[in-house]
């Protein structure tokens, strides 16, 4: 769902949620389990289209954590999987 901004642009309601502004901690025991438990599985290629901006910040917080930004990319969406079921 996407609400008005004053200027008329679309603002995505997940973006604008609280949550999203507080400081991200990534648990580096979670990224290692997701390593290992994805390490053999064959994996499918796949695109999605990200602005500049999150790119950059993937990257920074990917360096941070010393591990390649796709990682990084692959657990938030795992982990954002995980949530996802235990709340349905």
């Amino acid at each position: 769902m996407a609400l008005k901004r004053e200027n008329g642009m679309k603002k995505s309601k997940v973006k604008s949620l609280k949550v999203y502004e507080a400081h991200a901690e990534i648990d580096a025991k979670k990224i290692l389990e997701a390593l290992k438990r994805h390490k053999s599985a064959p994996k499918k290629p796949t695109s999605v289209a990200l602005d500049e901006q999150t790119i950059s910040e993937l990257k920074a917080l990917a360096e941070i954590q010393g591990i390649p930004y796709q990682v990084l990319i692959r657990v938030f969406i795992l982990d954002g999987l995980e949530r996802f079921k235990k709340s349905a």
